[in-house]
């Protein structure tokens, strides 16, 4: 069954409609469907083969050559990681972003993951107990390396990078420090593990769409003065057909997902308003199937509150500031009452040893 998806304007939702909230951190997503869809759309016969359920009709399946010709499946695989990443990292400081590179020319993912293990263990022997999420990547000679954020209980020891080579054992390593400024490092992290530069992207040959195009501004929070270029998502050529993309330790929580009205979802999420929103049109092309789909997400780190929220804010802040003054102002005229006798003292005899200077002037003149 095909599917066509298309972008609508904005729809709201009413206060007592039911939707999903899930939870992942400081981010939470909403989700209204109009209908569900509980009906499988087509079955499997064989490797090459499926049949339509709605007309019987069988038709040849379609493989890919690699992950980036999936775009369905990519873009599901990355909402996944945003969201694995999100639910874990409420306190960066509590990370450590973590290269781990071959000296060898290293292709079998068997031998990656292998070489992986070992590492985890003896890190987690040196270093204590830590959870994990691992991205095995692929370069453009098809050599594999490792990208691992390193979750600790409390704050990250600082780890000399000599030390994580030794424990590494099989080339070379790079620890990336995270920005405490950072408030969606699932976006952040996901964005730098799938995007190519265009530089790259034409070296290695990759095809990709205009709409693919990113244009950067800022790196680190800092602006540069010549924009660069990248393609989102275009590292996944590089990836084998069905490949997992990551892999994490057993600590690792997932997402938590609760079914409640819209209002209460928004009780719960409190004064953030949405930092993204989506609404979309799905319609089948048999026409069997149509409904809308709308998609809101909060960032509670983020400060972005709405004006009646910024007036009450600021009303706070100015009640607060005139309380200061006040008190300070009392303190300064308690303290001055209470000391004016010594002041008049200090001040009298001041103006008499000045008068006195004037007159012995006057008699040596």
């Amino acid at each position: 069954m095909s599917v066509k998806i298309k972008r609508i304007k904005k729809t709201t939702i009413d206060d007592e409609t039911m939707v999903s909230l899930k939870k992942m951190g400081n981010i939470y997503e909403i989700c209204w469907c109009e209908h569900k869809n509980n009906k499988a759309p087509i079955t499997k016969v064989d490797k090459n083969h499926y049949v339509i359920n709605a007309t019987g009709e069988i038709k040849e399946s379609k493989h890919i050559n690699n992950r980036y010709e999936s775009k369905a499946q990519l873009s599901q695989s990355f909402k996944r990681l945003r969201e694995l990443i999100n639910t874990n990292v409420t306190n960066i400081s509590n990370c450590k972003w973590i290269t781990l590179t071959y000296r060898e020319h290293i292709t079998d993912t068997e031998v990656a993951y292998r070489d992986f293990d070992k590492f985890i263990k003896r890190f987690r022997y040196r270093y204590g107990n830590v959870e994990y999420i691992n991205v095995c990547e692929p370069q453009g000679n098809g050599r594999w390396h490792f990208h691992c954020l390193m979750i600790f209980p409390t704050n990250a020891p600082f780890i000399p990078n000599s030390e994580i080579e030794e424990v590494w054992g099989n080339g070379f390593t790079k620890t990336q420090k995270l920005n405490n400024h950072i408030d969606n490092l699932g976006a952040y992290l996901s964005a730098h593990i799938s995007d190519v530069s265009a530089k790259e992207a034409n070296e290695l040959n990759i095809n990709y769409d205009q709409s693919d195009i990113k244009e950067v501004n800022y790196i680190n929070g800092k602006k540069i003065n010549n924009p660069k270029y990248f393609i989102k998502g275009a590292r996944l050529s590089l990836y084998p057909p069905n490949f997992k993309l990551y892999r994490t330790s057993r600590g690792i929580k997932q997402p938590k997902k609760e079914y409640l009205t819209y209002k209460e979802a928004k009780e719960k999420i409190g004064l953030a308003e949405p930092t993204y929103s989506k609404s979309i049109q799905l319609t089948d092309i048999n026409g069997q199937f149509n409904s809308k789909i709308i998609y809101e997400h909060y960032n509670t780190k983020r400060k972005k509150y709405s004006k009646k929220t910024d007036k009450v804010n600021k009303d706070i802040k100015y009640t607060t500031n005139n309380k200061i003054r006040s008190i300070f102002l009392s303190v300064k005229l308690l303290v001055f009452m209470r000391f004016k006798p010594l002041f008049n003292h200090l001040t009298s005899i001041y103006m008499s040893i000045k008068e006195k200077l004037k007159i012995t002037r006057r008699k040596r003149e």
